[in-house]
């Protein structure tokens, strides 16, 4: 089995790749090469009983505002929404009221530049697929840009392949070569990219980032007033799990050690049980995080500018359509790992209405339901007198793609604001107005489509014909 570098390093020099992300992914290889899986079984953590909550920081507003002037939003919009059939970024879609997730988050920077009197900056990190339209898409928003750039790119990383640890060679498709490195990239990418030093030349301190499909994630002045007064160099924010995210990354700690941040594919088949015990392992990651940009510029000098993420290896086909295709390894950080990197990092405990994701069109049904809301200052949160956690559960035969959604929402989302759980199976088409309440569990097993009738109420299981 292959375990020489020579190739890949030749390949991303090739590419126009910066030497700094040459080395990081030789970091990543040569775990890979002897054999580590970047596993973290469960003897090697501890579970975190308490995390101080962000519930009483009303006190660090006012220092909240002052340090705002020095702060930065950065969106990370590298994705482009494939599981849901998507070819151009997820960012994009249409989310709240006719607006895209990149609508509501410019309104919600310009909202703030406009309550504060103080010009914070919105930054991308895009991939090379993603910028072009995401940054026409923000040139629609009058004063938005300002003299920083609006985004800056995240790298991209060869494939392995997974028989001999060699380069993939795709020449039908050479793009199918190269994948993201995962989010864990934006530390490497900020450096890489002059975007970080230009931050600090200009007086800038703070960065707040999260993903540009979590509405929920605003900057909170209070939050960040206690990052400025308590010199915190970073800091997660984290949520009480629930079983609806039993597979999310969660917070623990190292035995002996600290704070880490372990993912599920970061966990043996053995001690799957154990990460999935929401009362053992109390605290999921949001990757919604603060950083310290002077503390960051300083802790990658002092590693040579690599941050030592662990690795995660994911096993993939080089085509994702052809089964058959040759098995890749793709070698990723998580940029939530580097909470054990920074001495001094923390956790902060928050409320679900800074988590809402869209990871699947079960999850952009429900955020375009009157389930959550539309703030003045531009957030999507849990509607006010929700029947409680929401858990949409749509047959992904009929439902996976965003279009096969629109077409059997034709008029829009049923109201689910007093629903708890909406399960469908089968190829079900809702007409307009329709109410969902309770928990709701449709089944269609009839070859034609069902149809729920316009303004119909939904209650319980129903078996439509």
């Amino acid at each position: 089995m292959s375990a020489d570098f020579a190739p890949f390093a030749a390949k991303m020099r090739a590419d126009g790749l910066p030497e700094a992300a040459v080395r990081s992914f030789e970091h990543a290889y040569r775990e890979l090469a002897r054999g580590g899986r970047g596993m973290l079984p469960e003897r090697d953590v501890e579970p975190v009983e308490w995390v101080e909550g962000a519930d009483d920081l009303g006190r660090c507003v006012p220092a909240g505002r002052e340090a705002l002037a020095r702060a930065v939003v950065v969106k990370l919009n590298g994705g482009l929404g494939t599981t849901m059939g998507m070819r151009r970024a997820k960012s994009l879609l249409p989310v709240k009221g006719g607006l895209s997730f990149l609508d509501v988050i410019a309104k919600q920077v310009l909202h703030l530049r406009r309550t504060h009197g103080c010009e914070v900056p919105l930054v991308l990190m895009d991939s090379f697929r993603t910028r072009d339209d995401s940054l026409a898409a923000l040139a629609a928003h009058e004063g938005l840009a300002g003299d920083l750039p609006l985004d800056f790119l995240q790298h991209k990383v060869p494939r392995v392949r997974a028989d001999d640890l060699a380069p993939v060679a795709w020449p039908a498709d050479p793009e199918l070569e190269w994948a993201p490195p995962g989010h864990g990239d934006l530390y490497l990418a900020l450096e890489t990219s002059g975007l970080l030093g230009r931050l600090l030349e200009r007086g800038f301190r703070y960065a707040f980032v999260s993903n540009a499909d979590n509405l929920g994630a605003a900057l909170d002045l209070g939050i960040l007033g206690w990052v400025a007064s308590e010199s915190v160099p970073f800091a997660m924010e984290v949520c009480e799990r629930t079983e609806a995210h039993k597979k999310g990354g969660h917070l623990a700690r190292r035995r002996g050690g600290g704070l880490v941040l372990r993912e599920i594919a970061q966990t043996p088949e053995a001690d799957l049980d154990a990460f999935q015990d929401v009362k053992r392992h109390r605290f999921f990651n949001t990757n919604n995080l603060w950083l310290d940009l002077e503390r960051l510029a300083q802790v990658l000098r002092e590693r040579g500018g690599i941050l030592p993420l662990p690795m995660i290896r994911n096993e993939k086909t080089v085509d994702p359509a052809d089964a058959g295709s040759p098995k890749v390894i793709q070698l990723e950080t998580a940029m939530g790992a580097a909470i054990e990197v920074f001495p001094g990092a923390r956790a902060l405990r928050v409320g679900g209405e800074r988590f809402a994701p869209v990871k699947t069109t079960s999850d952009l049904l429900a955020v375009r339901s009157d389930a959550y809301e539309l703030t003045a200052d531009w957030r999507v949160v849990p509607a006010p007198g929700r029947a409680g956690d929401l858990v949409v559960d749509l047959d992904p035969a009929y439902y996976k793609t965003v279009a096969q959604l629109d077409e059997r929402f034709p008029a829009g989302a049923p109201s689910l604001r007093r629903c708890r759980r909406l399960r469908v199976r089968g190829d079900v088409h809702f007409g307009a107005g329709v109410t969902c309440l309770g928990e709701v569990d449709l089944r269609c097993d009839v070859p034609s489509p069902c149809r729920v009738a316009p303004g119909a109420t939904l209650d319980g299981p129903t078996e439509l014909t």
